[in-house]
Order: C-alpha cells, then structure tokens, then sequence
C-alpha cells in the first residue's frame, strides 16, 4: 500500500511538473507574440477596420426621426431663392413639437446682415453647435445649419461620428424653432453675433450654403466629427470668399466652443467690445425668454444692437 502511495505521488509530482512547464511555454509564447507580432496583428486589425468603415455608404433612403426626415427643396431664380421646406416646428418639451414647414422666396439683393450663432457646450475647447443665419431688408430670417440624420432608432453618439454612422444634411430653419429650441427649451447659452463682412460676400456665402444644402439632397454624405462638421461645413464656405484662409488645423475648428475667438481676432465680429464683453453683451437667452411668444417679431427682437 505504501509502495502504491508513493508511486502515486510521483506521478501526481510529474504531471504538477509538466503542466508548469506547459504553462511557462504558453507564456513565454504569448509574451513573444507580443513583442515581435503586435505590429503586424495591430496593422491587420486596423486594416480590416478601415475596410469596414471604408464600406460604409451614405443613404437617402432611410426610417428618419421626423426632426430630419424633410429635407429644403431650393430653386433659383435669377436674384432671388425659393426654399421649400423652412422647418418651423412648434416645441412642447425640448424632445416633443409639432412638425410644421413652411415655403418661402428671398431677394438676394435685399440680404443686409449675417450673424454667426454659436450653442457652446462648454466655455473651454469643447464641442459645440454653430450656424449662419441671414437678416434681409424686408424684415425675413433665416438660419442654415449643418445637421447630423438620425435614423428613428439612433441617439446622439459622439464616438459614431468619426464611424460613419451618420448622415449630415443642411436645415434651413425658422428662427422661432432653431434658437427657441437651443435657448428656451434646452436651456443651452446661445451667442447671435454680427459679422462684419461686404453684402456681395454675404450673398454668395448664402447661395454657395444653399447650393451645398440642394447638392446634399441628392448626394448624402457622412458626418464626421474630425473633418465634416457643422464648422468645418462653415469653415469651407467662409473660406472660399477669403483670401487669407482660416486654418483648419486650428483645434477650436474641431472644438468650436471657443470658435468666436477665431472670427474675433480676424475682426469678423462687428463690435468694439473686448472678447469677453462681446460673448456677455451677444449672448441672447435673456431677450429669448423674453419674447418667446411673440413668433412676428421675435427675429427682430432677440437681435442686439452692434456695440
């Protein structure tokens, strides 16, 4: 019995031994594969993630959320714009409205103003929401914004921005729905600044917008956090009419919270404030609450005086 003990525990000593020296091997294998292979493993991987995003194609075609789901018709006229579809929504909450679009004709010779609306995030570099809107004589508004298009089942993700999981479209809004929503409903600070820029280049920055807007409707492109945003979007427009061009390595370009800066240091911003007081004294939440429900003047009265 002794004898069987003993011949037991010897084996039991051996198999201890050779699993150690399996599982040394296994290591020293892995610890190999990782020095010498992770390169050629990281390239392969990257590679096949570039082939999945690279497959990735823009659509027309699919179940929208109804914030998205009409999209401008625009037709020109000589000097003048017909834009079909002017979203106009009527908010309830900040998730809940009533779709509503109207019609509307622009002179292009009565444009006399463009405003650079800015929704920061944050008062630090950090996303934020940028627009153009234009004011013309005969006392009409109207904003365009480049939008990302969500699918009914989609929330708002940052990191599927840069995935190709996004559309981007142009809206061409209403005022009483776009600044409302930002200022009275979601309570984010909204800054309306006056730009100091010829009416000719206003005008050819409104129909290159719109002509962008148009071309969007028929060939669907991604949204894309690091080169086709909302201000990188502005950022081509404005930089087609300048001679000296606005850098787009410029990171409050890819994180526009601080954008104005940009436009303040090229003297784009129509005032003799100092930046800080620029961003209290065009800041509108205050004049938005306001008038909120006077929807004739509301455009006319959110507006301040340059300064």
């Amino acid at each position: 019995m002794k004898h069987i003990n003993e011949k037991i525990i010897k084996i039991s000593k051996n198999i201890l031994k050779w699993t150690y020296k399996i599982i040394k091997i296994l290591i020293k294998t892995i610890l190999f594969i990782i020095d010498k292979l992770y390169i050629p493993v990281l390239m392969i991987v990257l590679m096949l993630w570039f082939a999945w995003w690279s497959s990735q194609t823009p659509s027309l075609n699919r179940h929208w959320q109804v914030n998205e789901a009409i999209l401008p018709e625009i037709t020109f006229n000589s000097s003048s714009v017909y834009i079909k579809n002017v979203r106009n929504f009527t908010h309830i909450t900040d998730h809940e409205a009533t779709a509503w679009y109207y019609d509307q004709s622009y002179d292009l010779d009565k444009i006399e103003t463009l405003y650079y609306i800015i929704e920061p995030f944050s008062d630090y570099d950090w996303p934020a929401h940028t627009m153009l809107s234009f004011w013309f004589s005969d006392w009409k508004y109207v904003t365009i914004s480049a939008e990302i298009r969500k699918e009914k089942w989609e929330s708002f993700d940052a990191v599927l921005w840069i995935l190709n999981q996004y559309e981007m479209v142009y809206i061409v809004w209403d005022e009483n729905d776009l600044v409302k929503l930002r200022a009275n409903y979601r309570k984010d600070t909204v800054r309306m600044y006056p730009i100091n820029v010829e009416k000719n280049k206003i005008q050819d920055l409104f129909v290159t917008a719109l002509h962008r807007a148009d071309k969007l409707t028929k060939e669907p492109e991604f949204y894309n956090t690091l080169w086709n945003t909302c201000t990188t979007s502005i950022l081509k427009h404005v930089n087609a009419l300048r001679n000296d061009k606005i850098s787009w390595f410029d990171k409050r370009i890819l994180l526009p919270s601080n954008s104005d800066k940009i436009a303040y240091d090229l003297w784009l911003i129509d005032t003799k404030l100092s930046l800080e007081e620029a961003r209290e004294y065009y800041k509108i939440n205050e004049l938005s609450e306001k008038y909120w429900n006077d929807n004739e003047n509301y455009s006319r009265e959110i507006r301040k005086e340059r300064k």
